[in-house]
């Protein structure tokens, strides 16, 4: 009750300091991904807010909070099958800076609070990342960077790379990593998205698991190809549809070092989802 009382506050106290602000966004997000073991379900709300501080510095913030809930859905798992319900709440900041005109830096900083049912402070986590935009042409720019991510399941650096190019003005081309992308839009209510992205998430767990060793966080970890659809239905109101396939999906529990303790062989499976987005 704490936690959902925290949760209202902060996104009520954010909501209305932003109105003030230069443009502001809410989304509402519904995704499964059922496997031949496990589905897993997944709701999301979150509120950012862009703001330009001058003609060369910008700064944005999101609130957003995700809660998955686990089904099991074979007798394998009977021993272990409490990890149902896991809850994150994850600010993002981040400060973009114009160098010159061909060369821009984004710093972002986010912390993270990933846990099971009770949250405690040993559960917020500091991630972010440092990129370098190059402004090439007319139609091409390159990032390159790192960040510290949960793309793999759990806390670690990675590089950041992607070479964003403009087909012409229907059609724009991102090819990186993690994440790659491909987006037309028909007219200026339709866009659609051809994505692929390395993804993943961790999440504390309340108690600690006997399994040989001491397992101590969930871990979730996949490759998504997905095709992506966003109408915009009304002036400020945008819906979003999305369906794919998770490659290489993993669902494994670890310990305080990351080392895996249990792996619930879920394999691969499809993925849906569904969104609703107001944009001022």
């Amino acid at each position: 009750m704490k936690i959902r009382f925290l949760i209202c506050s902060l996104f009520t106290i954010s909501f209305f300091s932003m109105k003030a602000q230069d443009n502001f966004s809410v989304n509402m997000n519904l995704k499964t991904e059922p496997t031949d073991k496990i589905n897993f379900n997944e709701t999301g709300i979150s509120v950012k807010v862009n703001k330009e501080i001058n003609s060369k510095s910008k700064i944005s913030n999101s609130l957003e909070y995700l809660h998955l809930n686990v089904n099991y859905e074979t007798e394998d798992f009977e021993s272990i099958e409490d990890q149902t319900q896991f809850n994150q709440l994850q600010n993002q900041f981040t400060f973009m800076q114009s160098i010159t005109q061909t060369t821009k830096l984004d710093f972002t900083i986010t912390p993270t609070a990933n846990f099971q049912q009770n949250f405690d402070i040993s559960d917020v986590t500091i991630l972010g990342s440092f990129a370098i935009n190059q402004h090439l042409n007319s139609n091409t720019d390159l990032s390159i960077g790192v960040s510290r991510t949960t793309a793999f399941g759990y806390p670690k650096f990675m590089p950041i790379l992607a070479l964003n190019y403009k087909i012409n003005n229907e059609s724009s081309l991102s090819i990186g990593f993690p994440d790659s992308k491909i987006s037309y839009s028909n007219n200026t209510r339709n866009k659609f998205s051809l994505t692929n992205i390395f993804n993943g998430n961790f999440y504390n767990l309340d108690s600690q698991i006997n399994l040989n060793k001491e397992a101590t966080k969930a871990s979730l970890s996949q490759m998504t190809s997905a095709i992506e659809y966003e109408r915009n239905v009304d002036r400020n109101w945008f819906l979003n549809f999305k369906a794919g396939y998770n490659f290489d999906k993993k669902y494994i529990l670890l310990d305080n070092d990351n080392h895996e303790v249990y792996n619930y062989n879920t394999g691969n499976g499809y993925i849906l989802g569904i969104g609703i987005k107001y944009k001022q």
